[in-house]
């Protein structure tokens, strides 16, 4: 019978001492599983599903206790420690989870939480934890195709965007403009990918309507408008989660749809509505189209969206 460490086992019990029960690591021989963590009405020969981890010590022992990251998984933790040989994280068992300097894409900071992938390492036979994500994860992936739905999680922060593991696979991005809001670390997210780039990478929206055009866009929100008696207060100047609440993208595109409809004298824009030009030049409250709208855009002084 072979264990896994750092997951939970169905191990049997094969002895009890004063100090707590013994399970049956099979070749790894029998486990501790200390008092404090045996279940009430727990006995000889009983079958137990325990946790197996490396203590202060460096040796194997069994809790019931339900960790916040197993071996294989991918999880936001939060760093309690730094030293000479690298950062701690709070994984909820009594022993932290080390992350070597080796394995930090960045110095971590006490306070601070990073997604992580925690490993066994065989070498060491230790587990261990790494933010350098790109070692165990492709960012060339093979089986996706545009516009497929994905499961997303947030890993971290960049210039362009958001780095996303795609389906607990593989790796991509999100750039800025594609995210309706800013998005947390370690969030888990529905997106679809939008783009496989020539390198093989891949560029990923959290909104199927994105890569839908923007035409369509525009068609929902001229729809949006006649729905709403010619009038909305879902404005350039609108919070982003309002945005996507009604429209499902980022305020970005919102923004360049509603700049694409102006020019084509459809709606009229201001701080606090945008209106529907009615086929006669006039808006919802009668309101002539100002004639400097024939003439040029407005410029970065005015109120629209061109600010």
């Amino acid at each position: 019978m072979a264990i896994e460490i750092g997951k939970f086992n169905n191990l049997q019990v094969v002895k009890i001492a004063d100090h707590g029960f013994y399970v049956d690591g099979g070749e790894d021989g029998t486990i501790l599983l200390p008092n404090r963590y045996v279940p009430d009405g727990l006995d000889i020969d009983d079958w137990v599903d325990v946790f197996l981890y490396f203590d202060s010590d460096d040796l194997l022992i069994a809790t019931t206790e339900i960790p916040k990251a197993l071996v294989g998984s991918i999880e936001l933790l939060k760093v309690i420690d730094t030293n000479r040989v690298g950062a701690f994280l709070d994984w909820g068992l009594p022993k932290d989870l080390l992350v070597p300097f080796s394995e930090q894409q960045h110095p971590m900071r006490e306070g601070e939480s990073y997604v992580v992938y925690v490993f066994h390492d065989h070498e060491t036979d230790r587990i261990l934890a790494s933010s350098k994500l790109n070692r165990y994860f492709e960012e060339e992936p093979e089986g996706l195709e545009e516009k497929q739905a994905v499961n997303l999680q947030i890993t971290v922060k960049t210039e362009l965007g958001y780095k996303a593991l795609i389906n607990n696979q593989y790796l991509g991005l999100i750039f800025h403009g594609d995210a309706f809001r800013p998005l947390a670390i370690g969030e888990r997210l529905p997106g679809y990918i939008k783009t496989i780039r020539d390198d093989g990478k891949v560029d990923l929206i959290i909104s199927q309507h994105s890569s839908q055009g923007d035409n369509s866009l525009e068609d929902q929100i001229m729809a949006h408008l006649k729905a709403s008696g010619g009038e909305s207060e879902l404005t350039d100047k609108s919070n982003p989660e309002l945005i996507y609440r009604q429209f499902k993208v980022s305020k970005k595109k919102y923004k360049n749809a509603l700049g694409a409809l102006y020019k084509r004298r459809m709606i009229t824009v201001s701080r606090e509505k945008i209106s529907l030009v009615k086929a006669d030049g006039e808006t919802k409250d009668k309101t002539k189209i100002d004639s400097r709208q024939d003439a040029k855009l407005p410029n970065k002084k005015s109120s629209s969206i061109w600010e």
